[in-house]
Order: structure tokens, then sequence, then C-alpha cells
């Protein structure tokens, strides 16, 4: 439960540090891997980010249904909060059988989840372009935020266990 808990807060953690990077960056430019500036087909229209484009392929291969723009809002998050939470929990049951996962306060966790998905996971399941296909600045944006989403899952899971 440490864990689920740590990964929910780490989310929303990993969310805001996200907001303050691209304020700071001044130009709006920084984006998660598989966030594209132009459709396929040229015109300057955003394509949705691998959350949404996630939520859309489920939503397509298991209820037959294509999101609405309103519902696109809300399953972005929803998958990105379910995926963190459920990653969350899985690190804290590895902790309590391996402690030594622990080490490193959780870094070696989040550097562990951005390259498991962000550069393996999301292009071969076709919701982003290659690895190569970013520049270094997209995959150093993913990777200080995967950072601190490992820190604060590891430090909310140690203190909630602490508290039991």
């Amino acid at each position: 439960m440490a864990g689920l808990v740590g990964g929910l807060v780490a989310s929303w953690t990993m969310n805001r540090f996200q907001d303050a990077w691209v304020r700071l960056s001044g130009d709006g430019d920084t984006q998660e891997q598989g966030e594209d500036k132009q459709i396929p087909n040229g015109s300057s229209e955003q394509q949705d980010d691998t959350t949404v484009r996630a939520a859309s392929a489920i939503s397509e291969s298991f209820f037959n249904h294509k999101l609405t723009p309103a519902e696109k809002k809300i399953a972005g998050p929803a998958v990105h909060y379910a995926l963190g939470t459920g990653v969350g929990g899985l690190y804290g049951a590895a902790a309590e059988v391996v402690p030594d996962a622990t080490s490193g306060t959780g870094l070696p966790f989040g550097a562990a989840f951005w390259l498991v998905v962000d550069e393996t996971a999301v292009p071969v399941l076709g919701l982003s372009k290659p690895p190569a296909e970013y520049p270094v600045s997209t995959h150093f944006y993913a990777l200080a935020s995967h950072l601190v989403y490992g820190l604060t899952a590891e430090l909310v899971r140690r203190s909630l266990r602490k508290a039991l």
C-alpha cells in the first residue's frame, strides 16, 4: 500500500515538476517523448501525448469506442496516474522483498522506469517515434522527470512504512 500511495504522489509531483520545467524554459517547447508538434500531414495541430494515445488505443481495442476530445482530457491523466500508481505499487512490493531495491533513495528506480517505459515500451508499442528521433534535451527532460518520480515515490513509501 505504501508503494501505491508513493506512486500516486510521485505521479502528481512529476506533473508539477514538468509544469515548472516548461515555465522556466520560457519557450514551452520541451515535450515528453511522444508529444509531436505536428500531425503526419504537416498541419500545426498538436497530436495527442503518449498517455492520450495509450488511452485511445485501449478504448478503441477493447471497447470499440473512439474517444472524444473531452474524454481524452480525462483519459490521458487517468492513464498517467494509473501507470504511476501501479508501478509505485510494484516498487513498494519489491522494496519489501529486496530492501536493496530502495538504494539510491529511488533514483535508480526512476531511471529504470524511464528506460523501460519511455525509451523502450512506448516506442515499441508505436505510441511515439523511435528514441533516436528526439533531441537529447527531450531525453534529459524525461529522465529528470522520472528521477523526480522515483525520489518522491521512495520518500513517500519510506515515510508511510515508518509510520506503520
